[in-house]
């Protein structure tokens, strides 16, 4: 895929725990918008990688614009030495997601081009993008026209694996793996209060999910977290809400962070498929 070139833009937006960096990418003749939120653990992450500026870049040159967001980290020291320093301590649920929302509200009412704004993230992004969403579902919006999640982890603790993903995840590499007890402890990380748990807006899996916009969830193959994104797909259908789920065959978890990777190619072109298909311009 060679994208046209695309502008971008650093910003800095208000926001209810100081000011959030957000950086815009504008295609040509832009069709939709998108809020995107990169994945990390909730620790990691920032708008250099590939999971955040280079699927911004190919959204992008689809004819959208693109404004990806630099949220506050949950960083604590037992994280420190497996997921490098950072570049903030202690910023625990709700920061990141309150951030997120946010973001989109200020993508909608910035005069950037677009008329219809979808949100969406990846792992970590995906929840905070869900999370955000129900919060703006129960303030009075806007309400984003569709949500786009890869390989999300919106449950508190990870749903059991069906026997098909059990099978395959036997055969994950040891680092590439994401077990129920490190999925738990990444998340009581991110909330810092165990009670919030059972929040709605920090893992909407498991809640009420009526009046969420259609939904495209991309689930990574060899991926103990796509038993998260199966789960949420059937939550997501039992509610009434539009979803369509994907599983990528081959990929491991994280996937859209390995540009060269097929996997990374193919969710590409599915969600500028379904973005387009969505708006009504494909």
């Amino acid at each position: 895929m060679t994208p046209e070139p695309i502008g971008a833009v650093d910003r800095r937006i208000e926001g209810p725990h100081g000011s959030i960096a957000v950086r815009v990418y504008s295609g040509s003749a832009p069709r939709y918008g998108l809020v995107w939120a990169h994945g990390g653990a909730f620790v990691a992450g920032d708008l250099d990688m590939p999971e955040s500026d280079w699927v911004a870049r190919q959204i992008a040159s689809d004819g959208a614009v693109v404004v990806a967001v630099d949220y506050r980290l949950a960083r604590s020291p037992e994280w420190s030495d497996r997921w490098g320093s950072g570049r903030s301590v202690g910023h625990h649920f709700p920061v990141a997601s309150e951030e997120v929302s946010t973001a989109f509200r200020w993508a909608v009412r910035a005069h950037l081009g677009p008329a219809t704004w979808f949100l969406g993230g990846a792992s970590a992004g995906a929840n905070l993008a869900t999370g955000a969403t129900l919060r703006l579902r129960d303030r009075g919006g806007p309400v984003p026209a569709g949500l786009v999640l890869a390989y999300p982890l919106v449950h508190a603790e990870l749903p059991p694996m069906s026997p098909d993903l059990a099978a395959v995840y036997a055969t994950v590499p040891e680092e590439k793996r994401f077990s129920p007890e490190t999925v738990l402890a990444l998340n009581l990380n991110y909330v810092d209060d165990p009670a919030d748990l059972g929040h709605p807006y920090a893992f909407p899996g498991g809640h009420d999910l009526a009046g969420l916009p259609t939904t495209l969830i991309v689930n990574s193959d060899l991926d103990s977290l796509r038993a998260s994104g199966e789960r949420f797909a059937g939550e997501l259908a039992l509610a009434g809400v539009d979803v369509t789920v994907v599983r990528e065959p081959g990929t491991w978890h994280g996937h859209l962070n390995d540009p060269d990777g097929d996997g990374a190619d193919r969710s590409i072109r599915r969600i500028r498929r379904w973005l387009a298909w969505s708006c009504g311009t494909d």
